[in-house]
């Protein structure tokens, strides 16, 4: 039985492009979807609060996060997918800032991305290492 171990670094490379990928063309839509008119920016700030792991398809999640951006004044404008809400506030709720029990321009709820891409690699080194054992005990139970 021969194994290339190559193959799995391949694998990883693959899905950490697809995965840098998939970033870009979240940033890009965002982009277009967010674009304002002077009329519409007057007195308000704008946020994307964002979750690495599709959290916002628990609607419990999803409401919690929605009532803490609510504590610091942000509505939600919409739910862009499972990742993504957008949020905006009058200007004026910032006076209050210093005093919140979170950060008001948080972006990011949930596990982020550096501790995704640390489980994911933990999982392919664990997986790696699980099938070398599994090789190494059939080449000596074969001899």
């Amino acid at each position: 039985m021969t194994f290339v171990p190559s193959t799995a670094a391949t694998s990883g490379a693959i899905t950490a492009a697809a995965a840098a990928e998939h970033q870009r063309k979240m940033q890009r839509e965002e982009e277009l979807m967010t674009k304002y008119n002077a009329d519409e920016m007057e007195g308000w700030e704008f946020n994307i609060v964002r979750a690495s792991t599709r959290k916002f398809k628990d609607p419990e999640f999803f409401r919690m996060t929605c009532e803490e951006e609510a504590r610091a004044g942000w509505e939600m404008l919409e739910k862009f997918d499972d990742n993504r809400i957008r949020f905006r506030r009058k200007i004026e709720h910032r006076d209050g800032d210093l005093h919140r029990d979170i950060d008001p321009y948080r972006t990011l709820v949930g596990m982020s991305m550096d501790q995704l891409g640390m489980l994911i690699a933990a999982s392919v080194v664990g997986g790696l290492g699980i099938l070398f054992g599994i090789v190494f005990w059939l080449t000596q139970v074969a001899r």
